[in-house]
């Protein structure tokens, strides 16, 4: 028998896809075929939508898939040309532009926001047992928080306070040490952070290799009681900071000038896609596709599905197969326990694909692949704040520009007819932040040392001792 290949191309997808009539002609195109990378958590969903529906086929693309192993050899792969483009977590763009901890130097650019949220942070069975819960359970007490999350923390030997995230200067990075650092802890000296990819998460914690973790869904969902058992979800990343970029789609800076057309068919085509996942009657579909091993693979083991699951077959498969992918895609989000409670809290802003709440849509023609080049500055501050950087640079906005190309944006999305925000930056308000911090991108400076706990900030000595 003949191995099984994940991502060979089946007839029937292709059949499927080619139902959608071209309007790019491939031969008008400077590099029609593609290699695109995507690594197995709920948001390769665009990818594998403009894949299987045929989006990309409509812009005149040939594209290859590359089911990558981390989040690292995704941004590396972009790096080093094995990757025309790849979704990647936000803070590897702007962190390759300013050679931040972890980052190779490199012009690598955002070309748009493939989704918003659709991540959290899960804690260890041992965490719940001392008391700690899901942070909205605290009503916005977040000193009450702080106070459980400290008595459990601080009983820890400094050995066992490892927290893992999927790349160093990465948002999910930045999300673990602002949370820590709000209730009081500082992240620099007490905690250990360590790069585990998103796949491995759930047996290096059954394993008790670290006290909680961050990554995309759904390998949080898959930690909690009732599925693997092995954690709890403390907080979505949207209850840290609500609206923010969770991955953007990279391409190098060498790519979009050598092949323009090529590139606005690229983000032509996964506007579309994420339109398509963005509409609330498509999610349950997704939640289905992206289950095949081909995409994230995340199927409970006592679950009997196809071998290859495809567009032909999704109606067919069972309730169970979605058990781990749907709950942040339909947005019936459970948050678990060991209590034998279900924490549901149904919401479609638990991963965002393409237009927002009017809470979060302020800003007139604001959707969520638009780039604010002011959140890129919000990265910046935070390799600042860590040390990752020894400070914010003086260029800061001339880097956000080069490496978040909202003015390329603009322009493709306008073909499309799809109106953009004027700006490049706004401010995020207060109410937006875990700490009912506001920042405003006119004065990096001043935000960054806004906060009592960040690194080189000045030490207090006493003659006395």
């Amino acid at each position: 028998m003949a191995a099984y290949d994940p991502l060979a191309l089946k007839p029937n997808r292709r059949a499927i896809a080619q139902d959608i009539k071209p309007v790019i002609d491939p031969a008008t195109l400077e590099k029609p075929n593609l290699t695109i990378g995507f690594v197995p958590v709920n948001d390769c969903a665009p990818i594998a939508i403009a894949y299987e529906k045929g989006f990309f086929q409509k812009y005149g693309l040939n594209v290859t898939l590359s089911r990558e192993a981390s989040w690292g050899t995704a941004r590396d792969g972009v790096i080093f040309g094995r990757l025309d483009a790849s979704p990647v977590v936000s803070g590897a763009v702007t962190n390759a532009r300013v050679g931040a901890e972890g980052a190779r130097h490199a012009p690598m650019c955002a070309a748009m926001t493939i989704h918003r949220h659709g991540n959290a942070l899960t804690m260890n069975r041992d965490m719940w047992e001392a008391g700690l819960r899901p942070l909205h359970e605290y009503g916005g007490n977040l000193d009450a928080f702080g106070r459980d999350f400290g008595r459990y923390f601080r009983s820890l030997p400094p050995e066992q306070r490892v927290w893992a995230v999927v790349l160093s200067s990465s948002i999910y990075e930045y999300f673990v040490r602002y949370l820590v650092a709000a209730v009081g802890i500082d992240p620099l000296a007490d905690l250990r952070l360590v790069i585990i990819p998103p796949p491995q998460m759930v047996t290096n914690m059954r394993i008790g290799a670290m006290q909680g973790y961050m990554v995309a869904e759904p390998w949080n969902t898959r930690a909690i009681a009732g599925n693997v058992g092995v954690g709890f979800t403390c907080a979505q990343g949207r209850e840290i900071w609500q609206g923010h970029p969770d991955r953007v789609l990279a391409v190098m800076e060498s790519f979009i000038d050598r092949y323009p057309k090529t590139y606005r068919s690229l983000v032509k085509a996964l506007i579309e896609a994420c339109q398509y996942c963005g509409r609330p009657e498509n999610r349950e579909e997704i939640a289905r596709l992206i289950v095949a091993r081909s995409y994230t693979g995340a199927v409970p083991r006592k679950c009997s599905v196809p071998q290859d699951i495809n567009l032909s077959n999704l109606k067919d498969l069972p309730n169970c197969a979605t058990q781990f992918t749907a709950p942040a895609l339909v947005g019936n989000y459970n948050y678990g326990g060991f209590d034998g409670r279900r924490r549901e809290v149904r919401s479609p802003d638990t991963t965002i694909f393409f237009d927002l709440a009017p809470t979060l849509a302020q800003v007139p023609g604001d959707h969520s692949t638009f780039l604010w080049q002011s959140q890129a500055l919000w990265l910046m501050t935070q390799a600042a704040r860590w040390g990752q950087i020894p400070k914010i640079p003086p260029n800061a906005e001339a880097l956000a520009k080069r490496a978040w190309r909202t003015d390329l944006y603009r322009e493709i999305a306008g073909e499309l007819g799809i109106a953009c925000p004027s700006d490049d930056y706004k401010v995020e308000p207060a109410d937006r932040f875990i700490d009912r911090r506001a920042f405003d991108p006119s004065d990096l400076d001043r935000y960054l040392h806004s906060f009592e706990i960040r690194a080189h900030r000045p030490q207090r000595f006493s003659l006395w001792g």
